[in-house]
């Protein structure tokens, strides 16, 4: 399976977020000893792509409500074999929200996401527990879209940013409002 772009986007992560070096280094291991990184059928885990999503004014972030996980947290899923995580990324945006258009936060020269995390995944009747090796991007949604609540949601809602904390304490959402804030100053 092909995992150079994968690799290039983890290069640029690090370049740009040095603190995180052996973040990053895990993410690297992983993906060079598991071929199938891209795929669901990866047992120990598998490469997922997630969207924090700015309204179009930028002072509101896209939350849903996770069915399975039964939290608010950011739209993403499996990357499905797509060697370009960053195509999942948007797919993942679009089939999650019903909204088409987006565009990436460039903030980069470069594509880069804004953000990596590894997560475990709790077992279920078929599926034992897993890691998501989650990269994830800064998108803004595209002017007078209606949302469209997909099966794996209960709600989506846009969240003023200063209201966040009221819909969630996971690290992982709030750190992604943090870097968002900075790589827009």
């Amino acid at each position: 399976m092909h995992r150079s772009e994968l690799q290039l986007l983890l290069g640029r992560y690090a370049s740009r977020w040095p603190a995180e070096r052996a973040l990053v280094q895990r993410f690297e291991d992983f993906v060079a000893t598991h071929e199938d990184c891209l795929l669901r059928s990866c047992a120990p885990g598998h490469v997922t792509a997630s969207a924090w999503i700015l309204s179009p004014g930028g002072d509101e972030v896209l939350l849903t409500h996770h069915k399975k996980l039964d939290k608010w947290l950011q739209l993403g899923g499996h990357v499905d074999g797509e060697p370009r995580v960053e195509r999942a990324c948007l797919r993942e945006a679009q089939e999650e929200s019903g909204m088409e258009r987006f565009t990436f936060v460039a903030w980069t020269d470069e594509l880069t996401p804004l953000d990596l995390d590894v997560h475990a995944i709790p077992a279920r009747a078929d599926e034992p527990e897993h890691l998501h090796w989650d990269l994830r991007f800064l998108l803004q949604a595209g002017p007078d879209q209606p949302l469209v609540c997909s099966h794996e949601s209960n709600r989506l809602e846009w969240v003023a940013t200063a209201r966040l904390e009221d819909f969630t304490a996971e690290d992982s959402v709030l750190r992604l409002h943090r870097k968002a804030v900075e790589v827009r100053r």
